[in-house]
């Protein structure tokens, strides 16, 4: 019998030491591990000659899945920015019960919401609160807080 967990989720960031403290003190995520690749088996897997990355694994203390952050050395890369509507964009989404306070956190860490928190009014999430972050790098976070239910 075969099984599959989410693992991890990547991003591509300018300042490594910046979005620790976007995504890990900030948001509330401890990084699990810090180090620095280069060459081998990283140049294989991303297809770049020369690849050098400052690389950091962050969790919730809480578990699941982390968010694994990359810096590049070599190659230098392009900042590309996208819109939800745009095919390939992606957001991380942050289930939590303190959304005010974290939003507060990381806007003072260089965060910029897309406008202010909303509440889901349809559907399965109805009652919920959410709202879109972008870190420093324009990734984007969902804070997402749901109601209790009886």
């Amino acid at each position: 019998m075969s099984t599959a967990t989410l693992h991890h989720v990547g991003l591509t960031v300018s300042d490594l030491d910046a979005s620790l403290r976007f995504w890990g003190d900030a948001l509330g995520m401890e990084t699990v591990v810090r180090q620095e690749r280069q060459g081998g088996y990283l140049e294989a897997i991303v297809r770049e000659p020369g690849a050098h990355v400052l690389q950091a694994q962050l969790e919730l203390p809480e578990g699941g899945a982390r968010v694994e952050l990359f810096q590049y050395v070599a190659p230098e890369g392009e900042t590309v920015s996208a819109r939800p509507r745009d095919v390939g964009f992606a957001h991380v989404a942050v289930r939590c019960t303190d959304l005010d306070e974290r939003l507060e956190r990381l806007l003072a860490a260089g965060g910029e919401a897309f406008g202010d928190v909303i509440e889901v009014d349809a559907g399965v999430n109805a009652g919920a609160r959410a709202v879109y972050v972008r870190d420093p790098d324009g990734h984007v976070l969902e804070l997402f807080s749901v109601p209790e239910r009886s």
